[in-house]
């Protein structure tokens, strides 16, 4: 029902979700970019309703308490846990927690908005590529493009050389066109490190 009702409301106001990329893997991040608005996620949901993909984005166990589970846990949120286990000297970090995540689970898409603001942003969180590399899982480009009222998924990007890969990434959201233009850059110091 509601991949109809998105798909209906797409469809009234002249969106379109293009196709997910042929290639399907059961576990994967999407690097969901430009995010300049409110609006970004309306559309990413939509567009994973209308899929019908199981989409899962990470927040703090503390938000998927009572009440907020009610609201949290049927839009994807799954609780991150950075309590140290048995026999671990210190507290996970966060690409840890998350890495443990993909292990932990058999099938996996997770979107992580890796400019962490909807104000203009220079430089990215690339936590998101060591998760992956880390996990053994692609990324893919998840976007909402405004001008051409399109969204969709690029093809995946399986981590092996930083540089490149991140190169890869920045070209193809230039070609994006968000919502508030002013409001996004890609992370160009990203393209000039090597690892």
């Amino acid at each position: 029902m509601r991949s109809k009702i998105c798909k209906w409301i797409f469809d009234v106001t002249g969106w379109k979700a293009l196709e997910p990329p042929s290639e399907n893997p059961r576990k994967y991040i999407i690097v969901a970019a430009p995010h300049t608005s409110n609006w970004d996620f309306w559309y990413t949901m939509a567009t994973f309703a209308i899929h019908r993909m199981p989409v899962r984005f990470t927040i703090k166990k503390e938000w998927m308490r009572f009440p907020f589970s009610l609201i949290m846990k049927p839009l994807g949120a799954i609780a991150i846990d950075r309590t140290p286990r048995a026999g671990n000297a210190g507290r996970p970090s966060l690409t840890e927690a998350i890495v443990q995540l993909f292990n932990d689970h058999d099938d996996l898409i997770l979107v992580i908005t890796p400019e962490g603001t909807r104000s203009r942003n220079d430089k990215w969180k690339t936590g998101f590529y060591y998760v992956a590399k880390a996990a053994g899982v692609p990324i893919c480009p998840g976007f909402v493009d405004y001008e051409k009222k399109i969204t969709g998924i690029g093809k995946p990007i399986h981590p092996s050389n930083y540089k490149n890969d991140m190169q890869q990434l920045m070209k193809f959201f230039l070609t994006i066109h968000p919502k508030y233009p002013e409001n996004f850059t890609a992370d160009r110091q990203q393209e000039r490190k090597t690892v």
